[in-house]
């Protein structure tokens, strides 16, 4: 909103003439204050009922726009300037409602109280405004608060408004039709209201005057009619992210004044005709499904044309030949499925400043002619099939290129240690997965570089020295993951926020580190000795800390979990020692502790309970001896709880909260000490367990773009990793302790569950027949105790179990056929020398084993109980069509041989998402003016 501010009242002289004053403006004959320009005036602070301004009675135009009023309220003083005729408060952070003394502003000509976002408009101040202030010509109320209103009341409106502005307000409902047709109107912008509804008139559009359109970000629906060719004066038209389907109608090519066309994240077949090749206009995004022969033809006879994106579509074929010269900026042809060659005429697009042809099919190498752009700064050419001797030479005219992108192509680099050109501007280069084995002395000349990517080629032995010269005071984000690097000497780049040097084979103690801005730190899967070095702790804002899967000894430095700034400490597959350091009294952000695997000791640190944002907390596989650790039952957000192969011991007793474990969803308390009864409250309070989200569509990972959680879990007898943790998976495994009694009925509540272990424990009883509730279940292991009874017949219903452990039990009877039951083999049931049926060998009597009455137990749980229908989980995606199983083992394969450019994704995602609100603001501002 403001470039330029400044605090214009810091002029204002009390001994010279007001109407002199900055921002002041007088009648000439009466001398009364009659116009106010304060925007962007570094105004902050309450706004007062009793201010001075409000003496002002004289005022016709008040602009107050671009301060920080600190939410206070709009006075209802503002009704008493009788004569103003242009009021604007927007981008001031005002707060609560419109005052009705607003509506009493008879003569406004325009009103903007846009970007106050926690500005309030209701039904009753709204029905004032728009029944009083019939001479209005332009409201903008763009990102404020009006869901209460019915979009039917803006036909309300004066039939003189020339602009409607209401991006963002939370309008819901239907918009009429004749919204289109008011006589005047020249802007009409309800972008960004997501569940707005509505079509495009077919017929009986406005004046010919309007000249911006914006629909997109809502639910309008329908075919593009032909008549929207009569708007003649049409510069902006943004229909993105809506509903329409169908073609493009061929009286677009009406279109004579168009500059942006923005049709993308549709589902429009883009049938264009050449009577097209007339408009000078900016091509967005177009989502359709065609050939790329459809377009390009008349795109590029477009001569004037600006910018071109049909990024993310399914066009194929070549790209053609370019025939025109013009005046092309950007071109984007990227994520389709492009073939061919790179054509050598594409060095007609002299004015080309941004060129993006990444995630396509194409071949061949790059044309020598591309070293005539010389106005690049942006070059993309990843994840193609390119074999590219990259002569350095080739880019030596490209002074002003930034953005340099190889990334997933057969890279061979030409190696000349004699450049005698640099490139000065250059502060992204990514060659990722591009078959290199050196670091390429392209390096050598980019001394601005912010952005380095070389990761998952093959790179072998020391970094070289002169590496440390490259960005030394710019480099940000440094990315040599996935080589075969022996040595990393030091990272001596001050300002590096992200630093990713994992699977690689390094060795010795940790690089010595300068970087006291980091922000990530990942060097997982190395051979790494010695001890945490110390310099870690200097990194104050250090989030991610990853230095899993090495030979690191020790003790964990204590300020990493009295870090304010950290989330992620993941210190598994070591060898450090001591026990686990307390953590604050006030407790810290942490959101993921995985310890497992190294040789800790000791009791838990109570203050753990005060890591109030904690969600994973992983300590397997250590020497760990204390009691269960209930108190962990008060952190709200715990989701998985792994404290399997320790020295935990003793009986779990009653929960000491009065909701323990609300979002556990993977508890392993395997291969301890425990002892006594099965925790039968406990497993009462776990609700994230029941009801797994019906309306769950998409599949969800914890983690985020920079960390992903993983886990080894129990599966068919064997620790499997999971890669990434679904937000739906949920599992128990209590197995290898000393448990007895029966189990607890009110387990067949946790209908959410996918894997159940209880395995050599010393439990009797029957198996519950509750168990049947466990509609999602895919494994169930109640082996090496001591059941009795039948296997309950519900057990054939549960739809997904793909595995079953019930050998060496006391159980009888007929084993239960049909269904999942058939896939069975002897190994499910041996040692159970009561069982008959198939598919063992003894066959049954005539007469079935009746099964024993339930316990005591087993009848207060069923009373307790309250079930809901489960659901079975249906084939939504790879993993859970077929079982956790198979999803597991190809999530394991897409990670070994998968590209990790995670944090490359992060970056343009963000960037593009900027750029597209960065362009549509620039656009309104440029048809607004």
């Amino acid at each position: 909103m403001c470039f330029n501010s400044y605090p214009k009242t810091g002029s204002w002289k009390e001994d010279k003439d007001c109407c002199t004053w900055d921002g002041v403006v007088c009648d000439n004959s009466t001398r009364h204050v009659i116009a106010l320009d304060l925007s962007c005036s570094c105004l902050s602070g309450s706004f007062h009922s009793n201010s001075t301004l409000f003496l002002l009675r004289h005022l016709r135009t008040l602009n107050l726009a671009g301060n920080w009023f600190n939410y206070s309220l709009i006075s209802s003083e503002f009704g008493k300037f009788q004569s103003l005729t242009h009021l604007n408060l927007s981008h001031s952070w005002f707060d609560g409602e419109i005052p009705y003394e607003i509506s009493q502003l008879s003569s406004l000509v325009s009103l903007d109280l846009s970007y106050n976002y926690a500005l309030l408009i209701k039904t009753p101040v709204w029905k004032r405004v728009i029944g009083n202030l019939t001479q209005l010509r332009e409201l903008l109320l763009d990102e404020t608060n009006m869901s209460s209103i019915t979009p039917s009341s803006l036909m309300n409106l004066s039939s003189s408004l020339t602009t409607l502005s209401l991006g963002g307000c939370s309008l819901q409902g239907t918009l009429e039709i004749n919204i289109f047709r008011l006589p005047c109107i020249q802007t009409l912008d309800v972008g960004y209201n997501i569940n707005l509804e509505g079509s495009l008139p077919k017929s009986n559009w406005s004046s010919t005057s309007l000249n911006f359109l914006s629909l997109d970000h809502t639910n309008f629906s329908g075919e593009l009619p032909d008549t929207i060719g009569s708007l003649k004066s049409l510069e902006y038209l943004y229909l993105s992210a809506c509903n329409f389907i169908g073609a493009i109608p061929t009286s677009i090519g009406n279109l004579t004044q168009i500059i942006n066309l923005d049709l993308s994240y549709n589902i429009i077949v883009s049938a264009v005709c050449y009577r097209c090749q007339y408009l000078t206009c900016q091509i967005s995004p177009v989502y359709s499904l065609s050939t790329i022969n459809l377009l390009v033809p008349f795109l590029i006879a477009l001569t004037s044309l600006v910018m071109l994106s049909l990024d993310h579509n399914q066009f194929i074929g070549e790209i053609g030949e370019f025939k025109y010269d013009n005046s092309l900026d950007s071109l984007d042809l990227s994520y389709n499925m492009l073939q061919g060659s790179i054509p050598s005429s594409i060095s007609r697009l002299v004015n080309l400043t941004y060129l993006s042809l990444s995630s396509n099919n194409l071949q061949g190498s790059i044309p020598s002619s591309i070293s005539r752009l010389v106005n690049l700064a942006s070059l993309s050419l990843s994840s193609n099939n390119l074999s590219i001797m990259l002569n350095l030479e080739l880019f030596s005219n490209l002074n002003n290129l930034i953005f340099f992108n190889f990334s997933y192509n057969n890279l061979l680099v030409s190696i000349n240690n004699n450049l005698t050109f640099t490139l000065p501007n250059l502060e992204e280069l990514y060659l990722s997965s591009c078959n290199i084995s050196e670091f390429p002395i392209i390096l050598r000349i980019a001394t601005n570089l912010q952005s380095l990517d070389l990761s998952n080629n093959k790179i072998h032995g020391q970094t070289p020295k002169w590496l440390g010269a490259v960005g030394r005071n710019s480099l940000i984000f440094l990315d040599l993951s996935h080589n075969f690097l022996t040595s990393i000497d030091k990272i001596p780049w001050k300002n590096l926020q992200i630093v990713d040097i994992r699977n690689n084979l390094l060795q010795g103690p940790f690089p010595t580190l300068n970087a006291l801005n980091l922000y990530y730190l990942f060097a997982s899967h190395n051979n790494l000795t010695g001890e945490i070095p110390s310099l870690i702790c200097n990194a104050s804002s250090l989030e991610v800390l990853d230095l899993s899967h090495n030979n690191f000894s020790g003790t964990i430095p204590k300020c990493l979990v009295l870090s304010n700034a950290l989330l992620v400490l993941d210190l598994r597959m070591n060898s450090l020692n001591g026990s686990i350091p307390a953590t604050s009294s006030e407790g810290n952000g942490l959101r993921s502790i995985n310890l497992n695997s190294n040789q800790l000791e000791g009791p838990l640190p109570r203050s753990l309970e005060n890591c109030t944002n904690l969600e994973v907390l992983d300590l397997g596989n250590n020497k760990i001896s204390d009691t269960f650790p209930y108190w962990l039952g008060s952190i709200p957000e715990l989701q998985v709880l792994v404290i399997r192969s320790n020295k935990f011991r003793g009986r779990i007793g009653n929960p000491k909260s009065q909701f323990p474990f609300p979002n556990l969803r993977i508890l392993d308390i395997s291969n301890n000490e425990f002892n006594g009864p099965l925790p039968r409250k406990y497993f009462k309070y776990l609700k994230a367990m029941v009801n797994v989200d019906k309306g769950e569509v998409e599949l969800k990972y914890m983690g985020n773009y920079y960390y992903h959680d993983s886990l080894n879990v129990m599966i068919k007898g064997s620790y499997i990793e999971l890669v990434r943790i679904q937000t739906i998976f949920t599992t128990i495994d209590f197995s290898n302790n000393r448990f007895i009694g029966e189990i607890p009925q009110i387990i067949g509540s946790l209908n959410s569950l996918k894997g159940l272990n209880f395995s050599h424990n010393n439990l009797t009883g029957c198996i519950p027949s509750l168990f049947g509730n466990l509609t999602n279940l895919e494994w169930l292991d109640l082996s090496f105790n001591k059941l009795r009874g039948e296997i309950p017949k519900q057990l054939a219903d549960i739809p997904w179990l793909a595995d079953l452990k019930l050998s060496h039990n006391q159980l009888t009877g007929q084993i239960p056929s049909g269904k999942q039951f058939n896939t069975f083999d002897n190994d499910s049931y041996t040692n159970n020398l009561g069982l008959c049926g198939f598919p063992l060998t003894r066959t049954c009597n005539n007469h079935e084993s009746k099964q024993p009455p339930p316990s005591t137990l087993q009848q207060e749980d069923n009373l307790e109980l309250e079930f809901k229908n489960g659901f079975c989980w249906q084939a939504i995606s790879i993993g859970y069509g077929c079982g956790v199983i198979f999803g597991t083992l190809m999530g394991y394969l897409m990670f070994k041989i998968g590209k990790p450019n995670w944090i490359v994704k992060m970056v343009k995602l963000e960037q593009h998402i900027l750029l597209r609100r960065l362009k549509n603001n620039a656009s309104r501002s440029g048809g607004r003016k």
